[in-house]
Parts: C-alpha cells; sequence; structure tokens
C-alpha cells in the first residue's frame, strides 16, 4: 500500500512528538528540533500533551517508548505523545499549524506559560533568595 493511499486520521500517520525535541537542554544531536529560543527547558509529556489539547489536537500518550538518541533513560523522560495534524481530506487540523515545525515551535512557546510552569518558577526564586543570605553570613564569619 502506497504511503498517499494511508489515511489521515490513522493513528499510525498520526506525528510523534518526543520531549527531546522541544528541550532546550539539547543539542541538535541530542534530537532538538527547534531553536534554543523556542524551546523549553526539561518539558514533560504531560505538559506537551495539555498543550495540544488545548489548540485543538487529538493527541493519545504512548508511554513506553523511548527517544533512542536521548541517553537518560529515567523513567521521567519516557514516553511520546501522537498528535493528529491533518483531517481525512489532507487539510491541516489547525489552519495556522500546517505543519510539524510549527507545531513544535507553538508548544516550545506555549509550555512556559502554563500554570504548572509559572507556579514552579515563583517558588524557586523565593528558595534562590535564601540561598543568597547564607552566603553572605559565611562570608562575614571569617
Amino acid at each position: 500500500m502506497a504511503r498517499d493511499e494511508l489515511n489521515p486520521t490513522d493513528e499510525s500517520r498520526w506525528i510523534c512528538i518526543y520531549p527531546a525535541y522541544i528541550n532546550c537542554k539539547k543539542t541538535s544531536q541530542e534530537g532538538r528540533k527547534v531553536s534554543k529560543t523556542d524551546g523549553v527547558e526539561n518539558p514533560t509529556i504531560n505538559e506537551i500533551k495539555e498543550v495540544c489539547s488545548a489548540l485543538g489536537y487529538r493527541v493519545n500518550v504512548e508511554n513506553g517508548p523511548m527517544y533512542p538518541r536521548d541517553p537518560n533513560r529515567d523513567p521521567q523522560f519516557r514516553g511520546r505523545i501522537r498528535v493528529q495534524l491533518k483531517n481525512e481530506d489532507g487539510t491541516p487540523v489547525i489552519a495556522d499549524i500546517p505543519n510539524r515545525k510549527l507545531l513544535f515551535r507553538r508548544v516550545g512557546q506555549l509550555i512556559p506559560k502554563m500554570k504548572s510552569r509559572t507556579q514552579r518558577q515563583g517558588g524557586s526564586d523565593s528558595s534562590s533568595g535564601q540561598q543568597g543570605k547564607g552566603k553572605k553570613g559565611k562570608k562575614g564569619k571569617r
């Protein structure tokens, strides 16, 4: 069966998104597919799923598969997301995002704006302020 004969709504034709594709900490040899400015630090499959669902895509989470280029074998970094990019007639599900590269970029731009990310960053700022005070105290004890 030729590739063109397959239906784009068939789940095997949906595109895969591994977290490494949009991880700004990865190099292009390690699998990053977007620029560092469009990427996000250590995205999870749940964050990618939430963003794709919010954009209006049909999404399927596969927890087992791992990205082959990723040397990190932690369960936190396992899994991939399958996203239906095209309708049955071949038109994009979302007209503004006609291809996978633009989808990767959009996901990388939206994950930092998520509520879970903004709350996490707010909490880390207060802890870093406490560390700075501890360093000043050590300096004065000399």
